[in-house]
């Protein structure tokens, strides 16, 4: 063993730090197991050096928590200068037990590097001292072993330490490789391989053409997707195809057809317009547009110019496969209803006992639609306070509750119809005014109905409705808001002083507020203005009662029994409006050619007085009599009922009279249209014609009515046209309009924008109390007060605002 230590690795006097005799020429035994011992001792030394170490480092870690990860990285220092430079530099050592008294020189050397590391890093602040010089971004504890290193170094002679370097520069050229892959030049190293493989795909890019990446794009995954996305958006149908694009008459059609609002607004009629849009439409029907044959047909078939432009327009806007889903003021999503059942509401502006057409046809109305049972029906009526009630009602009846007005009225009702009416009935506040003779809403109305109810209102009088309604667009809170109008407001007003002025406005406002506030206005006869979304039919029926008292009559004439033992009578509100003015001046321009003709007069009025002055100044035979409920038995046995109003939209006690098989002698007006098909029903021109009529009318005995006549005059009837000409059937019945295309909402509609510019417009202008004083609205009738409050349990107004719904 000896040889061969000798051979590997001759022993150098200052290799060691150990001191041999000179006496010998070569080692003895004794020296190389010296030698022996002493590294032993130098390896036994170092292992304690670690204990102790990793002792110190244990402490450091719990004392500095945060700097665990630096003391591991001492920790492998320390293992590696170990194993890297001790065993190193002496491969072989042998571990034979021996003890020397002394210390050889290299602890020596050692002893104060270690004391002082120990003593500096096991310092109490040592946390706080690493934490301040070493932030969270240090990941390497850098210490400065090379006095450690050179006091081991330098007892290495110069091929150990060539050895060892070249050791550790073979280990970091392996580790070197593992993270670099070898270049490609012999001896060298090249890129990184991610960076490697993207230089090959550069190289590979630039080698291809224009036109090769140009077909890799267009036959590309993204490119394709791309392509799918655009015709799953847009996809043309054979169908769309064949629709050629609008040409100039059909946008001029169009345009003018769009514009009629505005120009009823500033007074170009609407006939006026529909016959532009009928001569362009001829100019165009010369060549047929190309539409499927469908549409072509239906084409041929209608004659209606208006619903054919609209069907083009919309055929038009299809096939390009736009759709529109906004508004300009509203948003288009209206309420559901909660359930498969429809609601409908009827917002009136009079209530019973006061016995006015406004308040005794549209309680019918609401009877009949909930009759069917296909839909839920509330009467909404004006709720006056006290005293109110005692100006408008008759005999000053009044009621202390809504609860028992609404009592009365179904006990009226039931008397009449015959059976029990299932329908709601619910109050808003109202005000009555003497000036205008009529009765008003006090605050928002559409709040007095519920939003689960809130689908199809009908507004039985909807210009007087909305004059000064200030609050929630109809239109908007429901889903289809129908108006019927009652009374000639326009003529009525002309009877007044400056009354040519206020009918101009008057007229003005009535198209403002029925055209921002209805979807379809109904009127009941040609006597009114020509509102817009407007179409005239007759949508009221007589009490059952009446028909029945024509059957009884029809009966005695049948037995040859006298049916009629009275003359001639007039009834109706004792007011100059309601046609007193008009049978004064007959009976007194022909007073003489009358003769002794005799006319009743039943009615109870503000004019009253002032009539019968009149009629007594002229000497007139006509007696006034107290004013009656027109199914009353004293009136049964008249024969003939005159009726000179020319102001009325529809006389509900001519078609009264009718009904019990009467003569009715009426004026040839629009208001009467409804009635001439009855062989009873008597119209003049003149006041020539007139006194012919009433001599012929009190020669003859009046016809029986057929069962066609009597149904035409029924509620049932009435029913059934209201059902119809208002669009309810086919929206209670969730119909389409049969096989015609419908409107396309692919554009903004004109007709939106402006309706909703005038509800904006309105709304605001009636929110200030000064105009609304000034145009003649009641005060106080912007909000409900508090004995409103205090009668229908509301919140009082402070506490509750209605708020527009934009």
């Amino acid at each position: 063993m000896a040889k061969e230590i000798q051979s590997q690795s001759p022993p150098s006097p200052t290799t060691t730090g150990i001191t041999f005799s000179s006496s010998s020429s070569s080692p003895s035994l004794s020296m190389m197991l010296s030698s022996t011992n002493a590294f032993s001792l130098l390896s036994k030394g170092w292992r304690e050096v670690r204990d102790s170490a990793d002792a110190d480092l244990q402490l450091m870690r719990k004392r500095a928590n945060s700097v665990k990860n630096l003391a591991s990285t001492f920790d492998r220092e320390i293992e590696n200068f170990l194993n890297n430079s001790a065993m190193s530099a002496f491969p072989v050592v042998s571990s034979s037990p021996s003890a020397f008294g002394n210390e050889i020189g290299i602890m020596k050397k050692l002893e104060p590097k270690i004391s002082e590391f120990r003593r500096v890093y096991s310092a109490p602040e040592i946390s706080r001292k690493v934490m301040e010089r070493w932030g969270p971004a240090k990941a390497k504890l850098g210490i400065d072993l090379s006095a450690i290193k050179k006091a081991i170094v330098s007892e290495m002679d110069l091929d150990e330490r060539e050895g060892v370097l070249e050791m550790r520069r073979r280990r970091d050229r392996d580790r070197f490789r593992e993270f670099y892959a070898e270049g490609e030049g012999e001896g060298s190293f090249g890129d990184w391989k991610p960076i490697r493989s993207l230089k090959s795909r550069f190289k590979e890019f630039e080698k291809r053409s224009s036109l090769e990446l140009l077909i890799g794009f267009k036959n590309s995954e993204l490119v394709e997707k791309l392509k799918a996305s655009f015709q799953s958006l847009y996809k043309e149908t054979d169908e769309a195809k064949d629709v050629p694009p609008l040409d100039v008459p059909e946008l001029l059609a169009s345009l003018v057809r769009q514009s009629e609002p505005f120009l009823d607004q500033i007074g170009v009629r609407k006939d006026l317009c529909d016959r532009v849009v009928e001569n362009l439409y001829k100019c165009k029907s010369q060549h047929l547009w190309r539409l499927p044959s469908a549409q072509t047909s239906d084409l041929v078939e209608n004659d209606n110019h208006v619903d054919d432009l609209d069907m083009r327009i919309a055929s038009v806007l299809q096939s390009t496969g736009h759709h529109y889903d906004g508004g300009f003021w509203t948003d288009f999503l209206k309420p559901e209803t909660p359930d498969s059942k429809r609601h409908v509401a009827i917002v009136t502006t009079a209530s019973l006992p006061w016995m006015t057409g406004t308040a005794v046809n549209p309680l019918f109305r609401a009877a009949y639609l909930a009759k069917s049972a296909k839909q839920s029906v509330t009467l909404v009526v004006p709720w006056l306070c006290e005293s109110d009630q005692e100006l408008v009602y008759p005999n000053k009846l009044t009621f202390s509750s809504p609860e028992e007005q609404e009592s009365y009225i179904r006990t009226w009702l039931e008397e009449r119809i015959g059976f029990k009416a299932d329908f709601k009935i619910s109050f808003y506040p109202g005000k009555f005014s003497k000036e205008r003779r009529s009765i008003f809403p006090a605050g928002d109305t559409s709040q007095f109905i519920p939003s689960k109810d809130a689908d199809i209102a009908i507004l039985e009088e909807p210009e007087h409705l909305n004059w000064y309604h200030h609050g929630k667009r109809w239109t908007d809170k429901f889903n289809h808001v129908v108006g019927i109008v009652h009374t000639n407001y326009l003529e009525y007003i002309k009877r007044e002083k400056h009354g040519a002025i206020q009918a101009f406005f008057v007229n003005h406002v009535n198209n403002w507020v029925t055209r921002a506030y209805c979807d379809k206005v109904l009127r009941l006869s040609g006597a009114t203005q020509d509102l817009p979304k407007s179409v005239i039919c007759n949508v009221h029926g007589v009490n059952p009662k009446f028909l029945m008292i024509g059957e009884k009559i029809a009966e005695e004439s049948t037995r040859g029994e006298q049916a009629f033992s009275k003359g001639a009578y007039f009834l109706g509100k004792m007011v100059w409006a309601k046609g007193y003015r008009e049978l004064i001046d007959l009976m007194a321009k022909h007073k003489s050619d009358l003769g002794s003709f005799n006319l009743d007069v039943y009615g109870n009025g503000e004019d009253a007085v002032e009539v019968q002055r009149a009629a007594q100044k002229l000497d007139l035979n006509l007696n006034f009599l107290k004013g009656r409920d027109h199914a009353d038995d004293a009136l049964h046995k008249y024969k003939v009922f005159i009726n000179p109003s020319i102001s009325d939209v529809l006389c509900t006690a001519t078609a009264e009279a009718l009904a019990m098989g009467k003569f009715v002698v009426c004026a040839d007006h629009p208001s009467n249209e409804f009635f001439r098909s009855f062989p009873n029903c008597l119209t003049y021109k003149t006041s020539e014609d007139f006194v012919n009529k009433v001599k012929e009318a009190m020669s003859k005995e009046p016809l029986p009515l057929t069962p066609e006549q009597m149904y035409n005059l029924s509620w049932e009837a009435a029913t059934q046209r209201f059902m119809e000409y208002s669009d309810l059937d086919k929206i209670l019945n969730d119909e389409d309009g049969g096989k015609r295309m419908r409107k396309s909402r692919s554009v903004p509609s004109f007709d939106e924008v402006i309706d909703g510019g005038l509800a904006f417009t309105h709304y605001v202008l009636t929110g200030n109390d000064f105009l609304r004083l000034c145009s003649g609205a009641t005060p106080k009738t912007k909000d409900y007060d508090k004995q409103h409050c205090k009668d229908l349990k509301l919140v009082p107004p402070q506490a509750h605002k209605p708020v527009y719904g934009w």
